[in-house]
């Protein structure tokens, strides 16, 4: 499956915005997961959804600002991002793995090119 991310931008400290993550193929049975890096610094794990989209998984530093979700038959995963902070700034990725959700990220085999995220304050 081949995967691509969209929807960053330049916005604002408390601004808002939606990446989406679109695949070639049916992500029915794939779990998915953002992460994200910044300069300088490790790859991280933001948020994960389970392939039925009954599971999620957050970062702590995001919970109750960011929301994963998923529409299969748009074959489309979605994270929703509210009151954006400058540490949010990071390229974002999405990344998909057959089965279960995991945070580590040497685990999933399929992933997006990234897109950038810039949050001024």
């Amino acid at each position: 499956v081949q995967l691509q991310a969209s929807g960053g931008g330049l916005v604002q400290a408390g601004d808002s915005l939606r990446l989406s993550c679109a695949a070639s193929g049916r992500i029915r049975g794939y779990a998915i997961g953002w992460f994200r890096q910044a300069p300088g610094k490790e790859r991280e794990f933001i948020a994960t959804i389970s392939s039925s989209g009954s599971n999620t998984n957050y970062l702590e530093s995001v919970k109750g600002r960011f929301t994963i979700s998923r529409d299969n038959a748009k074959n489309t995963v979605y994270l929703q991002m509210n009151s954006l902070k400058p540490e949010d700034t990071a390229v974002y990725y999405c990344a998909a793995r057959y089965t279960g959700a995991v945070i580590s990220s040497t685990q999933y085999d399929y992933w997006g090119q990234g897109t950038q995220v810039t949050v001024s304050s």
